[in-house]
């Protein structure tokens, strides 16, 4: 019943991508950077959990007054900030807080996208016309202030973060996810599927659903990248991130210093930020170019 499922030559769509983007050696690049970056935020996390159950402050909040403004070493690779903390294990930690936004934010966001795109582009009609009606009202607020105004009404930390994020980011994939259930609603497969009487859910979510789902892969690469940079920004002006060790937090903290030649925790600080959103974002171009359906047929 999938007829995008099969690709083309036999070989399924996920294959043909993955063959493309097996070609690419920016993608695998792209690929083996997020992989570091993950396994240094699982690092981050288990560093994290065994110090809150030990009850004990952990390494990368201790200070160290001795040890402050010291440069990148042997001791230190990433130098110490005001505080004499070693900027390393911060960034370590900044990068498991990042991830987190990212992966919660997208828990969030794409359930609600895809679930109103699917009822909006499959149903039509009255039900259409809500949907359309609420994500455009949502288009027409400013996400910054709307994210402000969410995290300002829940409190500073990470679950405004999570909620201002999540419930402002659904908008896009909702249009695109009901753009393309429109145009497959009308197709053979889900028109023999109606005819064989299957329910409203199983042909939205076992029979069309699958064949759009590529939208919803390219979309959480490309959302990851923003829910970082704004957790960033959020952080970098007080309303985000609380006594964590956030790359806004860093920025903010080590903008100051700059002036006294204090440049190692602004600059890997930053570096970390653009590495990770430039691999996600090449990332999510290149599968795009791999999973949508109009350019595999063309290659075929």
């Amino acid at each position: 019943m999938n007829e995008t499922a099969s690709a083309v030559h036999g070989r399924s769509l996920w294959g043909d991508a993955w063959q493309q983007l097996r070609r690419s050696r920016l993608a695998l690049a792209c690929l083996w950077i997020i992989g570091f970056y993950a396994v240094a935020a699982l690092v981050g996390e288990g560093q994290y959990l065994y110090y809150q159950w030990q009850d004990r402050t952990a390494p990368y909040n201790e200070t160290h007054l001795d040890l402050q403004y010291q440069a990148p070493g042997l001791a230190h690779p990433f130098g110490t900030d005001g505080l004499g903390r070693d900027v390393g294990t911060r960034l370590l930690q900044g990068t498991r807080i990042a991830f987190q936004v990212g992966i919660v934010t997208s828990l969030i966001a794409i359930p609600i996208g895809v679930i109103l795109g699917c009822l909006a582009g499959y149903f039509g009609g009255r039900t259409d016309d809500f949907i359309v009606w609420l994500f455009s009202t949502f288009a027409a607020i400013p996400g910054l202030l709307f994210i402000f105004a969410i995290a300002m009404v829940v409190g500073k930390g990470l679950l405004g973060i999570y909620l201002g994020i999540g419930l402002t980011t659904w908008v896009n994939l909702c249009r695109l996810i009901r753009a393309e259930v429109l145009k497959h609603k009308a197709r053979p497969y889900v028109l023999a599927a109606r005819a064989l009487g299957l329910s409203h859910a199983r042909i939205i979510f076992r029979h069309i659903l699958p064949n759009v789902f590529h939208i919803v892969i390219v979309t959480f690469t490309l959302r990851f990248s923003y829910a970082i940079g704004t957790e960033v920004f959020m952080s970098f002006l007080g309303i985000g991130v609380q006594g964590e060790p956030s790359w806004g937090l860093m920025i903010s903290n080590a903008r100051l210093r700059l002036w006294y030649g204090v440049w190692w925790e602004m600059a890997f600080s930053t570096l970390a930020i653009f590495v990770i959103v430039l691999a996600f974002n090449l990332l999510g171009d290149a599968l795009r170019d791999a999973l949508d359906p109009r350019l595999r047929t063309r290659e075929g």
